[in-house]
C-alpha cells in the first residue's frame, strides 16, 4: 500500500488542480507481439495524452516503478534495437534478480528451522537469515540472535519495511485492521485466501489457523522477494501484480492456480492491497487474470459465480475501480497502517485514513464492528460510519471520507462539508478554486459523461499534421524525465 500521489488534495478541490496532461496505459499495436523486459517482468506500454490536441508516442516502461530512478528502463514502442543492446539489457536483467533462487531459500529456510535457538541469527543490514556458514561474512554486520519460530511466522517484524512510495511502497496493516479482515474472513466461511500484496494478513491467517487447528490456508503473492526466505512453495510466490508476473516461472504460476481452484474454487477469496501510486488499469487487468485462472476450476453450472475479492484502496479510486469491476461496491471501513504517519485510526476530519475496502460481496453480509464507531443504516441495509447521515434526496448514506455531507440541491447530490456550489461553474467545488482551471471529464471533447478512452471523437483526435508530430519528437526527452501517475 502507498500513500497517495496528489490524492486528496485533487480530489478535495473538485477537480479545479486536474492535469492537463496524464499518462494512460495502452494496447500494443501487435497484441501478439512480447513486451519487452525490465528486471521486474514484462514492461507495460504507456501513452501520453494532453487535453487530446497531440498525437501521443507510446512507449515501454516499467510495471511496477512509478519512478525512474527505480527502474530507468524506457523504449519507444516503434524503437528498434540492436543485438548487442538486446543482449546487454538481458545481462543487466539478470543481474537485478535476487541473489538466491526460490529452491535455494527454501532449502536455507528448512535447514535454518533445524538449528538450535542459540545459533539462529538474522542479519539486519543484509535483511537475511543467516546459517552458520554465513556468520564470518556477517561478522561487522546487525545481527538479531536467538529467532524464534514465532518471529519466525511474523517476518513483517524482523524486515525493514521498503517505503519508497512509488514503487514497494510496503506499509503494513495495524494490528487492528488486520485482525478485523482475518476475523471477518472466517466469519463468511472463507477456507483460502488469496493475498497479494497483504504480507501481514496472510500472517495473521497462519498464525491463527495454527492456534485454532483450522484448515483455513493462505498464499501470499508478493513483489518482495525477501519473503522468500520464510515461506516455501506452497505459502508464497514471488510475483509483481502490475503485470501478472512470477518471478519463478511456470511452477510458481501452478501453484497460485492449484490453490485457486482447489475445491472447484469453492471456499476462496482474493484479497490485495495495492500501492497506491500505481495505476489501476493494469491492476484491474491483472486481477481479471486472477480471476480467469480461477474460473478454469469451474463447473459448467458454476460459470455465472465471481470470485470475492476485498480490494483495498483510497476511497477517491471509486469510480476507476467501478468502472472495470461495476459489481463493486465501496465499504465504510478505514482501513489503517501500523507505519503510516496519517492513515491511522481514531482521528477526525480530514486527518481519517482514506483508505477502503472495495468487494462484490453483498453489503448486507458484512458486520463493521459498532465499538469502532459503525452502525447499521436499515434503509440502506449496511454499515457505515456514525457521521455518515442517511439523506433522504439521494436515498443514501452518501458520505465517502467518513464526515458527514451535505446536499446540494442544485447538484442534486451530496458534497463534501468544504464545498460551496459555484454559479460560474455550476458546480460545488472548494470555496478557492479556480473558475479557469481544467474541469473534469473527457479530456478531448470535455464532456463530463466519459473518459478520453470511450470518446466518440478519438479517432479524429488521434490524426495531427506533420507539424504536430515533429513537435511531438522535439519533446520526447521531456517526457523520459516525467514520472507515471493515474488519474483518480
Amino acid at each position: 500500500m502507498a500513500a497517495p500521489v496528489g490524492g486528496l488534495e485533487a480530489e478535495e478541490g473538485g477537480g479545479a488542480g486536474r492535469r492537463a496532461s496524464a499518462v494512460e496505459v495502452s494496447a500494443p499495436s501487435d497484441p501478439a507481439a512480447p513486451a519487452p523486459r525490465c528486471p521486474h517482468g514484462p514492461t507495460l506500454l504507456f501513452v501520453k495524452v494532453s487535453q487530446g490536441k497531440e498525437e501521443p508516442r507510446k512507449f515501454y516502461a516499467c510495471s511496477a516503478c512509478r519512478d525512474r530512478k527505480d527502474c530507468n528502463f524506457f523504449q519507444w514502442e516503434d524503437e528498434k534495437l540492436s543485438e548487442a543492446r538486446l543482449a546487454a539489457r538481458e545481462a543487466y536483467n539478470q543481474r537485478h534478480q535476487p541473489p538466491l533462487s526460490r529452491a535455494q531459500c527454501i532449502e536455507r529456510y528448512l535447514s535454518f528451522v533445524q538449528l538450535p535457538l542459540t545459533q539462529r541469527k538474522f542479519c539486519q543490514s543484509c535483511q537475511q537469515l543467516l546459517l552458520p556458514a554465513d556468520w564470518r561474512e556477517h561478522s561487522e554486520h546487525q545481527l538479531l540472535s536467538d529467532i524464534s519460530i514465532t518471529q519466525l511466522r511474523k517476518p513483517s517484524q524482523l524486515l525493514y519495511p521498503l517505503e519508497n512510495k512509488k514503487t514497494h511502497a510496503q506499509f503494513l496493516f495495524a494490528d487492528r485492521s488486520c485482525r478485523f479482515l482475518a476475523g471477518l474472513l472466517a466469519t463468511l466461511g472463507f477456507r483460502r485466501v488469496l493475498c497479494v500484496g497483504t504480507p501481514r494478513l496472510h500472517e495473521q491467517i497462519r498464525l491463527t489457523a495454527a492456534g485454532d487447528r483450522s484448515n483455513t490456508k493462505s498464499l501470499l503473492l508478493d513483489i518482495d522477494f525477501r519473503y522468500s526466505q520464510f515461506y516455501l512453495e506452497d505459502s508464497f510466490c514471488h510475483y509483481n501484480m502490475f503485470n501478472h508476473h512470477f518471478f519463478d516461472g511456470k511452477a510458481a504460476l501452478e501453484v497460485c492456480r492449484a490453490f485457486l481452484q482447489e475445491e472447484e474454487g469453492e471456499g476462496v477469496i482474493m484479497v490485495t492491497d495495492p500501492p497506491f501510486g500505481g495505476l489501476v488499469e493494469p491492476l484491474a487487468i491483472t486481477f481479471k487474470k486472477l480471476i480467469a485462472m480461477w474460473k478454469e476450476g469451474q463447473s459448467q453450472e458454476d460459470s455465472h459465480k465471481e470470485l470475492p475479492i476485498f480490494w483495498i484502496f483510497p476511497y477517491f479510486f471509486e469510480s476507476r475501480i467501478c468502472q472495470f469491476f461495476p459489481s463493486f461496491h465501496m465499504l465504510d471501513y478505514q482501513v489503517d497502517y501500523d507505519n503510516h504517519t496519517l492513515y491511522k485510526h481514531g482521528k477526525t476530519g480530514r486527518k481519517q485514513s482514506p483508505v477502503r475496502i472495495f468487494t462484490n460481496i453483498p453489503p448486507d453480509r458484512i458486520t463493521l464492528p459498532i465499538e469502532e464507531g459503525y452502525r447499521f443504516c436499515s434503509l440502506c441495509q449496511r454499515y457505515v460510519s456514525l457521521e455518515n447521515q442517511h439523506c433522504v434526496h439521494c436515498n443514501s448514506c452518501t458520505s465517502k471520507d467518513g464526515r458527514k455531507w451535505s446536499h446540494c440541491f442544485l447538484c442534486r447530490k451530496c458534497v463534501k462539508p468544504s464545498w460551496i456550489h459555484c454559479s460560474t461553474c455550476n458546480r460545488c467545488a472548494l470555496p478557492d478554486h479556480s473558475c479557469a482551471g481544467p474541469k473534469d471529464g473527457c479530456f478531448i471533447c470535455g464532456a463530463l459523461d466519459h473518459k478520453r478512452s470511450n470518446c466518440p471523437n478519438i479517432g479524429i483526435a488521434k490524426r495531427p499534421n506533420k507539424a504536430v508530430r515533429k513537435q511531438k519528437q522535439r519533446k520526447s526527452n521531456k517526457i523520459k524525465a516525467e514520472p507515471l501517475k493515474d488519474n483518480p
